[in-house]
């Protein structure tokens, strides 16, 4: 005769007990409610929103009126309307016309020789001189960064009158050297300032690791520093091209008509009517310099910000 053990029932579980597995997900939503962020405050979140968007109108609003002028007829320039209205693309076809004497095609070529020079210069010193500052200890290197701070802080005002005098005695006067050499001094401390903060923060072993590997100074800056920094350099071509493009109260003195940048043919532009300035042929020049900058800015924003933010981070 065989004995059947007792079925348990459900008095045998005491009413103040439960069983592990229903503690689990219990534990384990405690835990993950314990992993989320807390929430911010809705008016934080709110006054957030509403600060980007004040900035954001304040920032464009310039921009979105002159696209807005651009694209109208130059006989309502001058209307309140902030929507476009007498859309036409004769101010775009007048700004790049030669037939009143303005060449901006020209312009934007002299315009893109010398951001570009400038800009090249400017990295092949800066990126010397900041790794010297920020890796190499030598006598005079606080005079150094001094000096350079010093010429970031001049006011550019100042300088127009002696490199005047000084490249109309050499000659220099509408040459492409006597606009990119002013250039190059207000483009390279910038370059140093942003290199030199990156390689501070870039960690020793690695360069250390490499020359214990044999390999020299030289070849660890070029194999392993350089590298690391491709952001930072991205970043401060980006910063000293854009500088040097903006530029207009040297070049507006230093240049001819065969060197001007875009900035001083806006300025110089003649319209049909010698007594009516083209407001919105110049307003269609503004846009096509422009727009190319502020989509450059756009589409590289990340790398910006990157190589701006990466000398602070510890790794």
């Amino acid at each position: 005769m065989s004995h059947r053990a007792p079925e348990p029932t459900t008095s045998s579980i005491r009413p103040g007990t439960t069983s592990s597995s229903s503690s689990r997900p219990a534990a384990a939503t405690t835990d993950n409610d314990d992993l989320r962020p807390p929430r911010k405050p809705l008016g934080r979140t709110i006054g957030t929103y509403l600060g980007a968007v004040v900035i954001l109108i304040w920032g464009l609003a310039p921009f979105y009126w002159m696209l807005v002028t651009a694209f109208r007829d130059n006989r309502f320039a001058f209307s309140a309307n902030p929507l476009p209205s007498h859309v036409t693309l004769d101010n775009f076809g007048e700004a790049l016309s030669t037939s009143t004497g303005n060449d901006f095609l020209g312009a934007i070529i002299n315009s893109l020789i010398i951001g570009a020079v400038t800009t090249a210069v400017a990295l092949l010193f800066g990126v010397f001189t900041a790794y010297a500052l920020a890796r190499v200890d030598f006598r005079g290197k606080f005079l150094v960064t001094g000096i350079i701070l010093a010429a970031s802080m001049f006011p550019g005002v100042a300088l127009v009158t002696p490199l005047f005098q000084l490249f109309t005695d050499i000659g220099w006067i509408g040459t492409y050297q006597a606009l990119i050499i002013p250039n190059i001094s207000f483009a390279l401390p910038l370059t140093i300032y942003t290199l030199t903060s990156f390689f501070n923060d870039l960690p020793w072993e690695l360069e250390e690791a490499a020359r214990v590997d044999g390999a020299s100074r030289g070849q660890a800056f070029i194999k392993i520093i350089l590298p690391l920094a491709a952001p930072a350099l991205f970043t401060t071509a980006i910063l000293a091209f854009i500088i040097t493009w903006n530029e207009f109260l040297l070049s507006q003195q230093l240049s001819t008509s065969a060197t001007e940048p875009v900035t001083v043919a806006i300025a110089r532009f003649a319209g049909v009517n010698p007594y009516t300035p083209p407001y919105a042929a110049i307003m269609a020049a503004g846009a096509l310099v422009t727009v190319p900058l502020v989509v450059m800015v756009l589409i590289f924003q990340r790398r910006i910000v990157s190589g701006l933010t990466a000398g602070g981070l510890k790794s």
